[in-house]
């Protein structure tokens, strides 16, 4: 993260936690609920995930009914950052750029474009995140 933030040339003061690394889809509800709890004692109301896309608005849902008074923004990468033709470095921008803006919620931000975390599916077929 720390790499693509420097890459990105990124002047923001960011804390990096790195809670679990593991396949999204392999993901339990414990594991969300470690996550949101990580976003609940975070000292910032502002914070950006990396996050798996198969799985992303699940763990959407899981910190939508916590109920944290902060701006918590997913993002991931259709294509793997180590690949040269990543997505991620976009997304990752994108995602930085939306949480300092946007009101207090969950958000998943790909493609460019902000969705509420309920209002937002991952298309396999075109490799992009729509609206529903």
């Amino acid at each position: 993260m720390r790499e693509m933030l420097e890459l990105g040339r990124s002047r923001l003061k960011v804390k990096i936690h790195t809670l679990m690394m593991i396949d999204s889809l392999e993901m339990t509800l414990a594991d969300r609920n470690i996550i949101a709890e990580n976003c609940k004692n975070a000292e910032e109301d502002q914070i950006v995930i990396t996050h798996g896309t198969d799985t992303m608005t699940e763990t959407g849902r899981v910190l939508a009914e916590a109920k944290l008074d902060k701006t918590i923004v997913l993002f991931g990468a259709m294509i793997p950052y180590k690949f040269g033709t990543s997505d991620g470095l976009f997304n990752l921008g994108s995602a930085v750029g939306f949480v300092q803006s946007l009101q207090h919620g969950v958000y998943i931000v790909m493609n460019g474009r902000c969705f509420d975390y309920n209002k937002v599916q991952k298309n396999r077929e075109t490799g992009v995140f729509e609206a529903i």
